[in-house]
């Protein structure tokens, strides 16, 4: 028996609620190469900016039920790597873009340029213990996990100030800053920063205001509605052999 359609995947009313989506850019060819690209201004690749063209697509769709006119925001990191990426979501839904360069991706000072492998082989310890999320510990004598999350999160709740109630702010930034600041910005502590993955290019993670405040946006509390998504499988369809057949 046929099934039905599967409704389209949008952000459903939220009431007062404000969402934050976080947006990492599409693939560069220091991605591609696993170099360590921090703020070196790496642009996309053929395959970022192909990337960047259908995560837009399906983020405009899932940004058409909002409520009212000025409810989407884009805010983006001055790295060329992510204004490309959000360029790509303005495009299709006419919103003008805003930069802060607090949403630059880690200062990895002497990793920058780097392979991991390489860094793994030059700075063993100090490569493990960042991983780690040791809060102090220097990328590569550059920033420390903490000093990342606090320029990020300062540069949301910021952004997400400006945003109407029911609105939504998308970030388009970078991989390793979005996840110490949805970690931060949970409220995690940073012994359980690691829980969460880091984003694949082009994926994001939701957050929503959990409970509306009559405060500023640094007292709001938020949720985690969705973590890493990027693309689907295609819906299973029998072969032709198997098929019911059709009767005209």
């Amino acid at each position: 028996m046929p099934q039905p359609a599967a409704a389209q995947s949008v952000l459903q009313p939220s009431g007062p609620r404000r969402r934050v989506i976080f947006w990492r850019h599409g693939r560069t060819s220091w991605n591609a190469a696993r170099r360590f690209q921090g703020q070196s201004d790496i642009p996309l690749d053929e395959v970022g900016t192909a990337q960047a063209d259908r995560a837009a697509a399906l983020l405009a769709g899932k940004l058409a039920a909002l409520p009212v006119p000025g409810a989407l925001k884009i805010l983006s990191s001055d790295l060329s790597r992510a204004f490309d990426t959000a360029k790509a979501l303005a495009v299709l839904t006419g919103e003008g873009i805003t930069v802060d360069p607090r949403l630059r991706e880690t200062f990895g000072g002497r990793w920058e340029g780097l392979s991991f492998d390489e860094i793994e082989r030059t700075y063993p310890a100090e490569i493990k213990l960042w991983q780690l999320d040791e809060p102090n510990v220097r990328a590569g004598g550059g920033e420390t996990r903490r000093e990342v999350a606090a320029r990020m999160v300062g540069a949301i709740l910021d952004g997400i100030a400006a945003v109407p109630e029911g609105g939504t702010l998308v970030v388009a930034t970078h991989g390793g800053a979005t996840r110490v600041a949805l970690a931060k910005l949970l409220g995690l502590p940073e012994g359980l920063w690691r829980t969460l993955s880091g984003l694949s290019n082009c994926h994001w993670s939701v957050v929503e205001q959990s409970h509306p405040s009559l405060a500023g946006a640094s007292e709001w509390h938020w949720r985690l509605t969705e973590h890493n998504v990027g693309t689907l499988p295609q819906p299973f369809e029998a072969p032709d052999d198997l098929a019911e057949p059709v009767e005209d």
